[in-house]
């Protein structure tokens, strides 16, 4: 206890959840996408899927912005609902929203995202967290491998989910994000909450990236 009395927030919730972590970004469908071994039919279905957890993240921003606990992490330069819809509308065309639907477990992950935004600010900071500094840091790499493999513009239509304009220093971003955390308003009891919650949030992304790969099954 003594260990963990001193050591910052930001460090136990990144070493909880490293297994986790490991487990999502290194899934069959991930790995198969980010080495071309996939076609843009599926990054596209990715990018749906992205929108639906976003609009449930970002739609209960402003009803947090005034919460002790999870308004100071609602800071409007990492919104990416506005960029998903460009990318939706670049890569389905103008009718995107004609027939889109959520995986199921995208569907359990957006209901989960809602109901710690209705119920529980710390469970929401931990969605946070795992969503936004993953898009700030692994995003990147995703980005590029897109531009690359399907010839996207650099930074443009098709990848803009993965630029964050507003942001022109990403490291000294993240270094003031984990201080957020650091400082987040909460007990011992409820932080250790909020940990189990971010290891809850990879578990859905696992799930979504384990249907996506059922989805795009690589030909024998």
């Amino acid at each position: 206890m003594d260990a963990t009395a001193t050591t910052p927030f930001s460090t136990l919730i990144r070493v909880a959840s490293h297994e986790q972590h490991t487990e999502a970004e290194t899934s069959t469908f991930m790995s198969d996408l980010l080495c071309g071994r996939l076609g843009v039919d599926a990054y596209t279905r990715y990018t749906e899927q992205l929108w639906f957890v976003y609009r449930a993240l970002e739609g209960a921003s402003e009803t947090l912005r005034e919460d002790p606990v999870a308004g100071p992490f609602i800071q409007s330069e990492l919104a990416r609902t506005p960029e998903l819809e460009r990318d939706l509308a670049y890569l389905r065309g103008a009718d995107w929203r004609t027939g889109l639907a959520p995986l199921p477990a995208t569907a359990a992950y957006a209901a989960r995202v809602e109901e710690c935004a209705r119920e529980w600010p710390g469970g929401f900071v931990a969605h946070h967290y795992t969503r936004y500094l993953g898009d700030l840091s692994g995003g990147q790499i995703i980005r590029d491998k897109a531009e690359r493999t399907w010839g996207f513009a650099h930074k443009s239509d098709g990848v803009r989910f993965y630029v964050f304009e507003g942001i022109s220093n990403p490291a000294a971003f993240k270094r003031g994000y984990r201080e957020l955390l650091d400082a987040v308003a909460a007990d011992d009891l409820e932080k250790q909450r909020i940990i189990d919650e971010c290891k809850r949030a990879f578990d859905f992304n696992g799930a979504v990236f384990r249907e996506l790969g059922a989805e795009f099954p690589l030909s024998a």
